[in-house]
């Protein structure tokens, strides 16, 4: 591998970071003309693995941003990211996928509104009392299917295999 394939993959990696983590924040922060904006014009999103829908980006962002008001409060982190990126005999190609858990502690929206510590919104309880403590929380894998062209890495299709939930009790 040459310095040049090197750095170029290197660089890919780092965009490719700045994808998943640009998808975490356009959905903890309901930001979702930007959730579409991360996803190719054909993508797809696949939430059926933790309950949900799937389809095309534009109509489960649509989903999302419905589902998402019973939880004002959301902070999702990604971790454990595993890129493979197409090898095209010793350069990188323009596909990729990502495995990546995630674990997604939420409060449900009659919480977030409740006590006098309660911040902006999206803030509430955020560090100060403990009021906004999450009362559900679940824990899985993403499997993002990715693919570059001249604006750079976009989604293709991500799907959701949630491994477990804690909800709040009846």
């Amino acid at each position: 591998m040459t310095q040049r394939v090197a750095l170029a993959t290197v660089l890919d990696r780092l965009a490719i970071d700045a994808l998943i983590t640009g998808y975490a924040v356009a959905v903890d922060d309901g930001a979702w003309s930007d959730y579409g904006a991360l996803f190719t014009p054909d993508g797809r999103a696949d939430y059926r693995g933790a309950g949900g829908v799937e389809g095309p980006a534009e109509e489960v962002a649509r989903w999302l941003e419905e589902t998402m008001r019973l939880f004002p409060v959301r902070q999702h982190l990604i971790v454990n990211r595993r890129i493979d990126l197409e090898d095209l005999g010793g350069y990188t190609g323009d596909r990729a996928e990502v495995r990546a858990d995630y674990l997604n502690p939420m409060c449900l929206a009659r919480q977030a509104s409740s006590g006098s510590d309660a911040g902006a919104p999206g803030e509430a309880g955020a560090g100060r009392s403990g009021a906004a403590t999450p009362d559900f929380v679940t824990g899985g894998r993403y499997i993002f299917a990715l693919h570059r062209d001249e604006a750079g890495w976009l989604i293709r299709t991500v799907t959701v295999h949630e491994k477990w939930r804690r909800a709040p009790s009846p």
